[in-house]
């Protein structure tokens, strides 16, 4: 009976140390990502706005919060806001914007409305693809954008989903400024960097980090287990040479 019970926690220590990473028949850099990037970066995407989010948007507006002296930073797929929350507090004399889909987890930061302020954080419920677009598009800038542990869609038929297959995508360079990624899969970290080299002619390329604590409760989690953390920094001189070489002669 003792070996069997020092079986099972075994195995429960392993399964714990295991949950959260990805698992996908795909093995290497999508061998489609190019071809679907330059589809996207060839013809302007056109899809209608998702219409609650530019109602959002427009409060945003309104609130005058972008348009004042201080910068601002975007928390894209913020979550419950927490990570949006610790960089509040890391960049005090910044906006910080946490922008999410889901009203359930924007519920657990105090929002019981579409938009909720609080000191220098706003919440809103927004759809992102659209979200970037109406930003990009009147040329409101952040100084940093981070991206934390997107839905990897690590199904090799769902690579149009990941932000760097999307259609979206060179909207979010437009959009401007310094962009980090993060995430747990080394695959999605390696395609979105080679995203950005193909798009930008630059190189810039994965790296793999262990901060003191997580900015998000998912980076935490996986700090927590002792699973490996990749990261992938566009630095805002390269979006903004992006958007340059963009603009119409």
């Amino acid at each position: 009976m003792r070996v069997a019970r020092s079986l099972n926690q075994s195995e429960a220590k392993h399964k714990i140390q295991n949950s959260g990473l990805v698992t996908s028949s795909q093995e290497g850099v999508h061998p489609s990502l190019e071809k679907h990037l330059r589809r996207h970066l060839q013809n302007t995407w056109s899809q209608p706005f998702h219409r609650p989010s530019s109602d959002v948007y427009l409060q945003l507006k309104e609130m005058d919060a972008l348009s004042g002296d201080r910068p601002f930073i975007l928390d894209s797929g913020c979550g419950t806001g927490q990570s949006t929350r610790k960089l509040a507090s890391l960049f005090p004399h910044h906006l910080v914007i946490g922008v999410d889909r889901s009203i359930a987890r924007l519920s657990r930061s105090g929002m019981g409305s579409t938009i909720f302020q609080a000191g220098n954080c706003i919440f809103l419920r927004a759809e992102l693809a659209t979200f970037w677009r109406l930003l990009a598009n009147d040329g409101f800038t952040p100084q940093r954008h981070f991206l934390f542990y997107p839905n990897p869609w690590p199904k090799p038929a769902h690579l149009h989903r990941r932000w760097h297959g999307h259609p979206v995508f060179p909207h979010l360079l437009l959009l401007g400024g310094e962009i980090e990624l993060r995430c747990n899969w080394e695959i999605y970290a390696q395609e979105f960097a080679l995203a950005v080299n193909i798009a930008t002619g630059a190189s810039v390329s994965p790296k793999c980090f262990e901060p003191e604590r997580g900015l998000s409760p998912f980076e935490q989690k996986y700090l927590e287990r002792g699973q490996p953390l990749f990261s992938v920094l566009v630095p805002a001189q390269l979006t903004a040479g992006y958007t340059l070489a963009r603009l119409p002669v």
